[in-house]
């Protein structure tokens, strides 16, 4: 079993554990590595938007393909830990992308459905899981469905019901988890999870979130921070930045850089 097939399975086993998965994203080798040190990071994912920032692009796949893929290769190969990728919806060609972000040493990945007609997102997919298959690589799809991203003034019931269908369709195409970003009351992730299944569900946390503790109880598979952890890290150095033109100083607890 190659290196990164090891990695996917323990990255797979992670979600299937009865603890919530806790993934802090990154978005550079420097980042990557203050998260992999801390106690209790046992995986890593990247964030699409704060890769695209960091190189200057706006998100939505402007950023090209290679240098993305360059750019979580680099993250991989500074880590022992499993990296699951943001792919956004795949740079035009999902398995392609996926066997070249496998050769670059990534075990899973987020693919968005963009809310693409449902055969459409089904078979990117399916095609990722050939990708998958093909490089001996039990891949962690982390299938993504913009329903409640992209609802609009629907009513709320039909939003649930369409995040359902595509998040099953998803699951019987071969993807483990399903993403569904959001901001939810538990009521609603209650919703997923039983129309998921438990440790099917994927969330990311924002302002307002349910306790991770809550959610893990309620049976999320994981949650991530996507852009969030960057824009915390860009506060800070703002903060410390208008601190000191104010004439303050270097803050004690500043950590060093390995």
């Amino acid at each position: 079993m190659s290196p990164t097939a090891v990695k996917a399975t323990t990255l797979r086993n992670l979600h299937a554990a009865p603890d919530l998965l806790k993934v802090v994203n990154v978005w550079d080798v420097i980042s990557a590595k203050v998260v992999a040190e801390l106690d209790g990071t046992t995986a890593l994912a990247t964030a699409s938007h704060s890769i695209a920032a960091s190189y200057g692009y706006p998100d939505g796949e402007n950023i090209p393909v290679d240098l993305m893929i360059e750019a979580v290769g680099r993250i991989a190969a500074a880590t022992d830990l499993p990296v699951s990728a943001d792919l956004e919806a795949g740079y035009g060609d999902p398995g392609e992308t996926v066997r070249k972000a496998i050769g670059a040493g990534i075990a899973g990945a987020n693919l968005e459905d963009q809310m693409k007609p449902l055969a459409e997102a089904v078979a990117a997919v399916e095609a990722v899981v050939r990708a998958g298959e093909a490089e001996g690589v039990p891949f962690v799809l982390n299938a993504r469905t913009d329903a409640f991203l992209k609802a609009g003034d629907r009513d709320p019931a039909d939003v649930l019901a369409d995040a359902i269908e595509r998040g099953r369709a998803f699951l019987d195409a071969g993807a483990p988890v399903v993403f569904v970003p959001g901001r939810f009351d538990e009521r609603t992730v209650t919703a997923l999870v039983e129309g998921l299944g438990p440790r099917k569900l994927t969330l990311i946390a924002v302002p307002g979130s349910l306790p991770l503790a809550k959610l893990e109880e309620l049976g999320v598979a994981r949650v991530s921070y996507g852009p969030w952890s960057q824009r915390v890290a860009l506060t800070a150095l703002a903060d410390f930045a208008t601190d000191v033109l104010g004439g303050g100083a270097l803050p004690e607890n500043t950590r060093p850089l390995n």
